[in-house]
């Protein structure tokens, strides 16, 4: 009888502690941790702790890195998204399909279909990045190739000589970080921001 109270004395004593140490590292690690890491990054990364929001007029108009759905001719277009019904930063991520997918090479053919259909002055080769997703669905960058490949039809829908549209995406070209990370991109919601401000 001695020894299973002994048992019990100990496993009450063992619950009690594993119990106090649950709510030490819930409210240390739940509450007081993301409490103080929000208020540095609030100090230090105002810009990047809100979302990198973009402002036109007063008024937000978008993430600098979450892409969003261009459709009219006078803009130029992001990647297509596979994030939830399209750009959900919710629902990021990719479509998971490998090359020889079925469906996957037929959302291919049908996205160069319609590439061309509302390009119908683009020269050269289409630009992969304007036929494939990328791994977040949300990607807020197109290459230079991407957005030269799109001037033309932005060009003709505002009626704008197009070595102007192709200067602006000259200006507009991010290159590579510090040199040799990444490759050199164009953010399309900056990129048409800058397309309105022409006028």
């Amino acid at each position: 009888m001695a020894n299973i109270q002994k048992i019990k004395d100990n496993t009450l004593k063992h619950l009690g502690t594993s119990v106090m140490y649950t709510i030490v590292t819930v409210v240390a690690f739940g509450l007081i941790y993301p409490l103080v890491m929000t208020g540095v990054a609030q100090l230090i990364f105002p810009y990047q702790a809100n979302g990198s929001m973009v402002y036109a007029n007063g008024k937000p108009v978008g993430s600098a890195i979450i892409g969003q759905l261009w459709t009219k001719p006078q803009y130029f277009h992001g990647r297509p998204s596979a994030a939830g019904k399209g750009y959900d930063p919710t629902n990021t991520g990719a479509t998971n399909l490998g090359p020889t997918s079925k469906k996957l090479i037929d959302s291919t053919k049908a996205t160069i279909a319609a590439l061309k259909k509302e390009n119908p002055d683009a020269t050269g080769p289409i630009p992969m990045d304007l036929v494939t997703s990328s791994g977040s669905g949300i990607d807020p960058d197109i290459s230079p190739e991407g957005a030269y490949y799109q001037a033309p039809r932005v060009a003709k829908a505002r009626s704008l000589p197009l070595t102007t549209v192709n200067a602006l995406i000259a200006r507009t070209i991010t290159p590579r970080t510090f040199g040799i990370l990444g490759e050199p991109r164009v953010n399309v919601l900056q990129l048409n921001m800058a397309l309105d401000n022409l006028h």
